[in-house]
């Protein structure tokens, strides 16, 4: 059996997210206690109820690159707010973070609607370049059309998450999460493994999403935070585009 080892978790949340219940030194602590070299520190966007305000974004700069051995990727968890793939931080904050996930939260601004137009959403916000990873598109609650999804995040450069807290949060994700991994390997799109934590101690727990990864067939070449190197590449790719985005553009 092939054994997966995951040095990345790009998608956790501190105290500022308003429903979790660490601090950024925590949660670095608990990323260094399960072997995680780089941890993405990913908040909430505004619209979130009860979440940060967007000075927290604005203000990130003040937290180090690298925390006691750990790499800190500042970024955020935003809000896809409309069909239009609108996100809820404006493009100057949004060119500054070194990591951007976006995904679909109920009382947000764009509510559980039809296949075709969550289907749409989700494309929308994968053109838009300042996105690099779109979390938990397995959510049964936000149905969508797999393969052209996938197809969309293959032409934009963009990675597709399997979150390891749908089984608690989104509950009947397994299957779509599968088939999202099964049909992405098909395709040529890496995945990202993500914990989605809310506690320190979360930090690096891979187990559900491992299982999934297990069930659609994936190997360690199939998932972006499987490499430091893959990890890096990546976000230089991206860091390059973004560099080249006028302010006049509309997200």
């Amino acid at each position: 059996m092939i054994t997966i080892k995951l040095i990345a978790d790009l998608h956790t949340h501190t105290i500022a997210s308003g429903h979790a219940y660490s601090t950024i030194n925590e949660m670095v602590a608990g990323a260094k206690e399960n072997g995680i070299k780089i941890l993405g520190m990913t908040d909430h966007g505004p619209c979130m109820p009860r979440g940060p305000h967007i000075y927290h974004f604005a203000n990130l700069k003040v937290i180090p690159e690298e925390i006691d051995g750990v790499k800190v990727l500042r970024g955020v968890e935003a809000n896809i707010t409309d069909v239009n793939g609108t996100l809820d931080l404006p493009v100057e904050i949004l060119r500054r973070l070194d990591i951007v996930l976006v995904g679909f939260h109920t009382g947000t601004g764009y509510e559980p609607s039809t296949k075709e137009d969550n289907t749409k959403a989700m494309i929308n916000a994968i053109k838009n370049p300042l996105v690099d990873i779109v979390v938990h598109p397995g959510n049964p609650e936000y149905q969508v059309d797999s393969q052209r999804v996938i197809m969309a995040a293959k032409e934009e450069d963009v990675v597709l998450e399997i979150n390891n807290s749908s089984h608690l949060s989104r509950p009947g994700s397994k299957e779509s999460c599968i088939e999202i991994g099964r049909l992405a390997k098909q395709l040529g799109v890496k995945v990202v493994l993500g914990t989605d934590a809310h506690y320190s101690a979360s930090v690096g727990v891979f187990d559900k999403a491992l299982e999934i990864a297990k069930e659609a067939q994936l190997e360690e070449d199939d998932i972006l935070n499987a490499s430091f190197d893959r990890i890096e590449e990546f976000l230089e790719r991206k860091t390059r585009i973004k560099k080249l985005i006028k302010d006049k553009y509309k997200v």
